[in-house]
C-alpha cells in the first residue's frame, strides 16, 4: 500500500499576484518565439511523459490512496486515475497538437479598401489563460500544450484530489518549456490547495485574459458569479439520446450502451434515454441485458417500468423520481423515459437539457433533420454516441473545455477558441478626408 504523506504543496506559500505578473511578461516573450520553438517543446514533452511515467504514476498512486482514505466519490477517483495507457494517450494528444498548423499570425481575411489600403484580420494569442479544475490530471497537460501552441501563457490551479499528480505533470512541462528556450513562466502551477487563492485569481483581470473552470457545477457557477475577467462557464453535461421508431434496433443498442458505459464519469456520457413507444419493448429488452452486464442502474418512468420492472432479478432498476431527469449522474445510472413521438422527446430535451451533447438514433431522415436543426446544444449527433463530443475526436488535438456558452466559443475548445485577432491595416500615406 502507498504511504500517504501530506504533500508540501498543500502548505506552500504562493504569491498568486506575482504569478499573474510573471505570466503577463511570459506571454509577451512567448509572442516573439517561433512556431518551431513551440512545437519542439511540445514534442519533447510528449517523449518525456512516457519516459517519466513511473514518477508520474507514483504521485498518482499517492493521490489515489489519499482519495480512498478520504472516502472520495467513485466518479472523482476514476477521473483522477492514471495508468500507462492514459499517460500514452496524453503524450499522443500533445503530438497531435504539435502537428496542427501554426495558428499564430493566420490571416483570417484580407481585402483591399476602396482607397487602396490593405486590410487584414489576423489571429493572435489571447495572452494569459487561467484554469481552475478538479480531479483530472490530463487537464494539466492538455491545456498547457494547447496554450503553448496558441502562444498563450497559462496559470493552472488544480484541485486537492490530484495535487501530487498535477504538480509532477506541471513540473515536467515547465522543465521542457525552459529546455526548449521558451520563457519559464509560460506554464505555472499553483502549488497549494489554499482555496483563498481561487478568489484572488477571479479578481486578477489585469493579469488573466480568460478564465476556464473545469469541474463540478458548484465550481462553474461560482466562477460565473465572481470572475471579473471573461470566463467559459458552461460544460455541465446532462446528455440525452432519443431512439426513434425508425431506428435500427441493433445499431441503437450499440450507440446507447457506448454513450452510457464506455466511460461513465465524464461530461459527455449519457444520462437520459428517451425511447419511442413503438419500439420501446424490443429495444429495452435488448438493451437491458447489456446494461445489466455493465452494472448500470436504470431509473425508469412509469411506462419504462412496465417493461423493465419484471427484469428486477437481473437488472438494477428503480422507479424514476423527478430528480432523475435533468441530472448529470457521472455514474453507472441511466434514467429512461418512453415517449409518444419526436415532439415529446424534443420538449423533454428543451426542458431538461444543459446544452451539452444530444443524440438521435433514427433511419428516418426527416426525424434526423428535425432533431439536428431543433435541438439547442453545443454538439448534436445522429446515429453516433455522445462520447464523441471531445476535442481529440473532433481533430482539435485536445480541448481546454467543452463550452455550453453561445458567445465566443461553443463545444470543444481547441487552439482557435483560446485566441483572438487583430486588424492589420497597411497604407501608403493614407489620410481620411
Amino acid at each position: 500500500m502507498v504511504t500517504v504523506e501530506k504533500p508540501a504543496s498543500t502548505v506552500a506559500t504562493v504569491d498568486i499576484r506575482a504569478m499573474g505578473s510573471a505570466a503577463r511578461v511570459a506571454a509577451e516573450e512567448l509572442g516573439r518565439c517561433t512556431a518551431d520553438q513551440r512545437d519542439a517543446a511540445l514534442r519533447t514533452l510528449a517523449t518525456a511523459l512516457n519516459v517519466e511515467s513511473d514518477r508520474i504514476l507514483a504521485a498518482n498512486d499517492a493521490d489515489l490512496e489519499a482519495a480512498r482514505v478520504d472516502g472520495l466519490d467513485e466518479h472523482v477517483a476514476e477521473r483522477m486515475m492514471l495508468n500507462a495507457d492514459r499517460i500514452a494517450d496524453m503524450a499522443s494528444a500533445v503530438i497531435n497538437i504539435a502537428d496542427l498548423d501554426d495558428p499564430v499570425g493566420e490571416v483570417l481575411e484580407e481585402r483591399q479598401a476602396y482607397n487602396g489600403m490593405l486590410i487584414r484580420r489576423v489571429r493572435v494569442p489571447l495572452g494569459v489563460i487561467g484554469v481552475i479544475y478538479e480531479s483530472r490530471p490530463n487537464v494539466t497537460i492538455d491545456i498547457a500544450a494547447l496554450c503553448l501552441k496558441a502562444g498563450n501563457a497559462v496559470i493552472l490551479r488544480g484541485g486537492k484530489e490530484a495535487i501530487r499528480t498535477n504538480s509532477a505533470l506541471a513540473s515536467l512541462a515547465r522543465e521542457l518549456v525552459v529546455g526548449a528556450g521558451l520563457p519559464a513562466d509560460s506554464v505555472q502551477f499553483v502549488e497549494t490547495t489554499d482555496r483563498a487563492l481561487v478568489g484572488e485569481m477571479l479578481e486578477m483581470d489585469d493579469c488573466i485574459d480568460m478564465l476556464v473552470p473545469r469541474g463540478s457545477s458548484e465550481l462553474v457557477h461560482m466562477v460565473a458569479e465572481k470572475a471579473k475577467m471573461p470566463a467559459v462557464t458552461g460544460g455541465i453535461g446532462v446528455c440525452h439520446a432519443y431512439v426513434d421508431a425508425s431506428a435500427d434496433i441493433d445499431k441503437a443498442v450499440d450507440v446507447v450502451f457506448n454513450a452510457k458505459a464506455q466511460r461513465h464519469t465524464v461530461c459527455n456520457a449519457l444520462d437520459t434515454l428517451l425511447v419511442h413507444e413503438n419500439v420501446a419493448g424490443p429495444f429495452l429488452n435488448r438493451l437491458s441485458d447489456r446494461l445489466s452486464d455493465a452494472g448500470v442502474e436504470v431509473r425508469a418512468d412509469n411506462r419504462a417500468w412496465a417493461l423493465l420492472g419484471p427484469k428486477r432479478r437481473t437488472l438494477r432498476v428503480k422507479r424514476a423520481g423527478e430528480n432523475d431527469f435533468g441530472t448529470e449522474f457521472l455514474a453507472l445510472i441511466l434514467s429512461v423515459k418512453v415517449v409518444r413521438n419526436l415532439d415529446e422527446a424534443l420538449e423533454h430535451i428543451r426542458y431538461y437539457g444543459s446544452g451539452h451533447s444530444e443524440a438521435v438514433i433514427a433511419d428516418d431522415t426527416t426525424v434526423v433533420e428535425r432533431f439536428l436543426n431543433e435541438v439547442d446544444a453545443s454538439a448534436v449527433f445522429a446515429n453516433a454516441s455522445t462520447r464523441f463530443n471531445d476535442g481529440g475526436e473532433f481533430g482539435l488535438g485536445a480541448e481546454v473545455a467543452i463550452s455550453t456558452n453561445k458567445l465566443h466559443a461553443r463545444g470543444p475548445m481547441g487552439i482557435r477558441e483560446i485566441m483572438s485577432y487583430k486588424w492589420v491595416v497597411i497604407g501608403d500615406g493614407h489620410v481620411r478626408t
